[in-house]
This record gives structure tokens, sequence and C-alpha cells, in this order.
């Protein structure tokens, strides 16, 4: 991960990426074409609709830093570590079990909860704070139209589940995750002007499909284990075992037992960019 020195806390000014710069040139030269030659409207139209695909894509492709920063690893710094992360949560069956689990093996853990849950479940909210783990924004309601609602009801959307968590969890969150990854272009302006850093994963067990096995689950997540991971499960929406039981905590174990033998340490996302701060990964850094 590459950049210069930023920090991750307070309102950010707001940088286009290089895709947005492109589309808006894209849709002026096609505007200026189409008024000098009317007959190259069919191609003007087609390199519109191209950049609109190409901004549809990036956002369906959650680790893609096309549409602005996003981190997928630990800066640097964090050499021998790995970031465990929990998303959908609170959950009043599961993320207390979830709790137990970190605390018996003294591991920090990163929740990205949901506010209108967090609001049903406030003890949980502050128990995970008391616990020394981090509070982190992952919208209001988790909403299926979130990756294509326009800038002011996104905003709005993530905003509140900010001030619920700050309320509940003492501190507010620094970091964002958008519900299943999914976003558009007006996501990164909007984190920008609410002090938020946009988190997406090195890897993820997709632990809520249906009758996820946990040995599959683990696979997929410690494939190629290695320092500065950041790893995705679920304390909300998490898949049921055929008996009905939650797959999570039979995956948990794997996950210490991975760690260990490699050597590595759990630690919240905040404890990974503390100090020295290092910016997100932009489009221009080479990586989507």
């Amino acid at each position: 991960m590459s950049g210069a020195p930023t920090m991750l806390a307070g309102v950010r000014p707001w940088r286009p990426s290089g895709l947005l710069y492109a589309a808006a040139a894209t849709h002026v030269g096609a505007l200026g074409a189409v008024l000098l030659a009317p007959a190259t409207l069919p191609w003007a139209a087609g390199g519109v609709a191209a950049s609109h695909l190409l901004m549809a894509g990036a956002g369906l492709w959650p680790r893609c830093a096309w549409l602005g920063p996003n981190l997928r690893q630990l800066p640097p710094q964090a050499e021998d570590c790995i970031a465990l992360t929990f998303d959908d949560g609170p959950d009043p069956e599961l993320t207390p079990r979830v709790l137990d689990w970190l605390a018996r093996h003294d591991l920090r853990a990163t929740f990205f909860c949901i506010g209108a849950r967090a609001e049903r479940h406030p003890a949980l909210v502050r128990e995970i704070a008391r616990a020394g783990h981090a509070v982190e924004n992952h919208s209001q309601h988790h909403s299926h139209r979130f990756s294509v609602s326009g800038p002011g009801w996104m905003r709005a959307e993530i905003a509140s589940a900010q001030q619920v968590l700050a309320e509940l969890a003492g501190t507010a969150p620094r970091f964002f995750r958008a519900p299943a990854g999914l976003r558009n272009p007006f996501l990164e302006p909007a984190l920008c002007g609410l002090g938020l850093n946009l988190a997406s994963w090195t890897r993820r067990g997709f632990d809520t499909l249906p009758r996820a096995r946990p040995e599959r689950i683990a696979a997929r997540l410690l494939r190629g284990l290695a320092a500065r991971d950041i790893l995705l499960l679920h304390d909300g929406h998490g898949a049921r075992m055929a008996g009905g039981t939650h797959t999570l905590p039979a995956v948990l174990p794997h996950v210490l037992a991975a760690v260990q033998d490699a050597g590595l340490r759990c630690v919240t996302l905040r404890e990974a960019f503390a100090a020295p701060a290092i910016a997100p990964t932009r489009p221009e850094d080479g990586q989507a």
C-alpha cells in the first residue's frame, strides 16, 4: 500500500479518482462531438455508456479502488499483524459468543455494526467497546439499495449510523464498510465529509452462504494467509450448519491456530493505522 502520509481521522478533502476524471472528460467530449458533428451521436453515446458501465463495474467490485481510496490491507508498519473484522452485527445470539472467544484468547477485533441493530441491542455495542474492540460504521440499515442511491440519501444513511455508534461506543467510528462491499461514485465524497475511510478486506470466508461448511469458510480465509491481511467474517446474518447451529464458532479456532502458526497477532484497524498514518490505496497506485 503506497501513498503520502495522511490523517485517517477527521474531515478530509475529496479528490476525484482518475476514473471519475476520465468519465467527465468522456461526457464533455461526447457533447462537443455531437454539437460539431451530429453524425457522431452513436459513437458519442457508446462512449458515455461505456464510461457508465465501467463505473458500475467498479462499484460492484468490493476491493476496487477506481472510485476512491479503499483499504484492503493493513499498512506496512503492521508487518506482523492481521485484522479480524466482523460485519452485520450486533446479534444477540452470536455476538456474545464471538466476544467470549476473543476474550479467552486475548484478541482484539473490528466490528462493523449496523446502526439500526445497534439501537436494538445497545448493551452489546457498549460491551464490544468495553472489551477493547473497535466499533465501526456499516450503515444505518444495510439496505439493498445502498449502491444505487443518490448522494443525499447515502450521506444520511452513513451519518445516522455514525451518530448512533458514536453515542453507544463512546468514540466515533473512523472506518466504513459498504453493505456487501457495493457502492457508487457518491460514496467517497460522503465519507470525506464525515471523516470516514472505506475499508474492504484482503480475503473473505463467504460465511453467509446457506449451509456453508466451517472447513470451507476457514480454507477461503486462510489460503495464503500473510501479514497485513484483513479477514472478513460475520457476527450477523451468518450461515448455520445442517443442525441449525452457527458456523462461525466452529471457524474461529481454525483461524486462531493458523494465525498462531504464522507468528502473527490480531489488531484492530484503528491500532494498525494509528501511527504513523498511511494513506489508503488510491487508483493511481496501479491497484484495482
